[in-house]
């Protein structure tokens, strides 16, 4: 049974969309509770949570602190860490429960799995985004959080699980599960590309890649994160 784990702050507009995709795995069974870890949000968030009849835990702002205190609250055997701006495709639960039971049963070892990136824009540019991604994940097998990520509650907690990082929480529980220990589903998480169209398309890839630079030079997160805003 999975526990779905998200960080908002002021997510009114994507939160009730990311908990609908949700639903067919409640249909299924697999899907044991949501936990909506809150860091202080302004806007109609916790209404939107408490309408949807989630667990909510209330945190300090800061994603590798939400998703460490929404990890500490969880009860399932599987968690599910997903960004509020994602929106798992149609049928994920089906590939998720598949590859859970592989895991369970021994058929592979305890794995962590992640989605294909899908951006919520049109046109060449977020094509190419999307593209790039594939590329990285197939090379490096590095999906980053807005990807979601499945895994066993004993995986995560045996590696430590999500640390207290301003920014670069979701590449360092990678680091630390391995290559060799992570799938990337067929199924697609489809995200937000304000950032994108916010900053333009060369920037945000630029400044994507410098973060991912810097932090692999063991730059400390806290001077990434001010390059990242």
């Amino acid at each position: 049974m999975i526990s779905v784990i998200i960080p908002t702050l002021n997510a009114e507009n994507s939160l009730a969309a990311t908990l609908t995709a949700l639903v067919p795995a409640v249909v299924d069974g697999i899907l044991r509770e949501v936990i909506v870890v809150d860091g202080g949000s302004s806007d109609r968030t916790l209404r939107i949570a408490e309408a949807a009849g989630v667990e909510i835990v209330r945190s300090a702002p800061g994603r590798g602190c939400q998703l460490a205190a929404g990890a500490r609250a969880a009860r399932g055997a599987w968690l599910l860490f997903l960004h509020a701006d994602t929106v798992l495709e149609t049928g994920w639960e089906s590939e998720a429960a598949t590859f859970m039971e592989r895991v369970d049963i021994g058929l592979r070892p305890a794995s962590a799995a992640a989605f294909r990136l899908a951006l919520d824009d049109l046109g060449f540019k977020p094509r190419m985004v999307e593209a790039g991604v594939v590329l990285r994940c197939t090379l490096l097998r590095l999906p980053y959080g807005d990807q979601g990520l499945l895994l066993p509650a004993s995986l995560y907690r045996q590696i430590g699980g999500y640390r207290n990082l301003e920014i670069m929480e979701d590449v360092d529980i990678i680091r630390r599960l391995g290559r060799g220990r992570v799938v990337i589903f067929r199924s697609r998480a489809l995200t937000s590309a304000m950032r994108y169209k916010r900053d333009g398309y060369v920037r945000r890839i630029g400044r994507n890649l410098a973060c991912l630079v810097l932090y692999l030079l063991r730059v400390s997160p806290r001077r990434i994160a001010r390059l990242y805003r």
